[in-house]
């Protein structure tokens, strides 16, 4: 096993490539490209948009809904028992590779995703979901492994940006097949897009080859080796959840974020859907403003980094909570696209500083002598990732039930008022913690 020592900056740029190489997953699979092409080809005016899988007729945005919905519910399920297995046996980078190239050869199988194979595509679908939930997982499960405490607010920050910046970076190399396919002789209209999905899964197997190589392996829980499988995996898991269970900030901490994490996850998700019915901006602007909020997410990751430094980790959380809430509130009375511009930048702003500051703020309540990382990590993806799933199941209920999506948007305000209040719980506890040590 290799001996590296932490900040070093060669291992933590190595470690912020992973946000580079999967990011793009995010970006052309979740946000842009494959919404896009999905709706087109599976759009049908006289049948009400349903589509046949094996069968079934579904409504074709439900059905890639539910695709996405089971393989957040799997994850959520099964990561803690991978996470305390890996913990056990000291294969943390073994399962991140596994859920990596898990993801990135079913964006590579989506190249073959037309309306004739759509069993297919969805079931890539899913699995690029799951590999990307996995591999966030692994990944996020380094950074205290990798940054001290002081330093973990600014490695988190400089993860996201190199995120950010890489998803951009394929997006703009996609974009040229799409809007130019004629440079390329290209006669298929479907091609541009999934060659697309295929440019995912290499950019993200060869990127990912950095953190990789250089990232190290954790040892296996002392006394573990001759245990039986399903015997590791209930001693480690049952292990970290005890330690969970004495770690009063991670109790306080987890709740909030769970509440804020629905409002901000579920916006990300439902903004172009929200820009396309409320305003009808057309696709090309929709993910022109998709790529406005990448680009201004990477200023607001080394803003909340240095505001955190100054005021604190859940001070600044709770005052971007508070303008996640206004956000929500001025979504309700949008009447133009250049409010919706406006928002997307605000939007950027703040999920980039939100997403950085949340995953640094969990990483400095693991107590430094915890190496059982991945299993405290896994609490915490596992809680964004159920936050999703409810989010998205509130948001379309709320539409259903009310013809409007304005109110949708609206009510998520509640979940971020929640979270603020859970927030204020954190922060009086931290105030507790520092009256009793003077």
């Amino acid at each position: 096993m290799k001996i590296f020592k932490k900040n070093d900056k060669r291992l933590i740029r190595s470690w912020s490539m992973y946000d580079w190489a999967n990011s793009a997953y995010n970006l052309v699979i979740n946000s842009t490209i494959f919404p896009v092409y999905y709706t087109t080809i599976t759009k049908n005016p006289d049948t009400n948009d349903t589509v046949s899988f094996f069968g079934y007729e579904i409504i074709n945005t439900a059905l890639s809904n539910f695709a996405l919905s089971i393989a957040y519910l799997l994850m959520a399920l099964g990561l803690p028992f991978i996470s305390a297995y890996s913990d056990a046996t000291g294969k943390r980078k073994f399962f991140m590779k596994f859920f990596t190239y898990l993801g990135a050869i079913a964006c590579m199988g989506m190249f073959f995703f037309k309306l004739e194979t759509l069993e297919w595509g969805i079931f890539c679908f899913g699995l690029a979901a799951m590999g990307y939930i996995g591999g966030v997982a692994f990944n996020n499960s380094y950074l205290p492994i990798i940054a001290t405490p002081d330093q973990q607010d600014r490695v988190s920050a400089q993860g996201f940006a190199y995120g950010y910046v890489g998803c951009v970076t394929l997006q703009l190399i996609c974009f040229v097949f799409i809007f130019k396919p004629e440079w390329f002789g290209i006669t298929d209209a479907s091609f541009p897009a999934r060659f697309s999905f295929l440019l995912v899964g290499l950019w993200w197997i060869l990127f990912a080859q950095i953190p990789f190589k250089f990232l190290p392996r954790n040892r296996p829980t002392v006394g573990s080796e001759k245990l039986p499988f399903f015997t590791k995996v209930k001693k480690e898991f049952s292990t970290v959840l005890n330690q969970i269970n004495k770690i009063e900030a991670i109790k306080r901490f987890l709740p909030a974020y769970f509440f804020y994490a629905m409002g901000i996850q579920t916006l990300i998700i439902v903004a172009a859907a929200f820009g396309e019915k409320v305003l009808n901006l057309g696709a090309s602007k929709l993910i022109a403003s998709i790529l406005l909020i990448q680009i201004v997410a990477i200023g607001g990751a080394y803003i909340m980094s240095i505001a955190a430094k100054k005021f604190g980790n859940i001070k600044v959380l709770m005052v971007v909570v508070f303008f996640w809430i206004l956000i929500c509130c001025a979504s309700y009375f949008m009447t133009n696209e250049y409010q919706f511009y406006g928002m997307a930048f605000s939007v950027g702003l703040l999920m980039g500083g939100i997403q950085s500051l949340s995953r640094s703020t969990y990483s400095k309540l693991i107590p430094e002598d915890i190496e059982d990382t991945t299993s405290f990590f896994s609490f915490y993806d596992v809680t964004e990732k159920v936050a999703i799933v409810i989010g998205l199941f509130s948001f379309g209920l709320i539409e259903q039930m009310t013809q409007n999506i304005r109110y949708s948007a609206l009510f998520l305000a509640v979940y971020f008022i929640i979270g603020f209040l859970l927030l204020f719980r954190v922060l009086k506890f931290n105030k507790l913690q520092i009256i009793q040590s003077n």
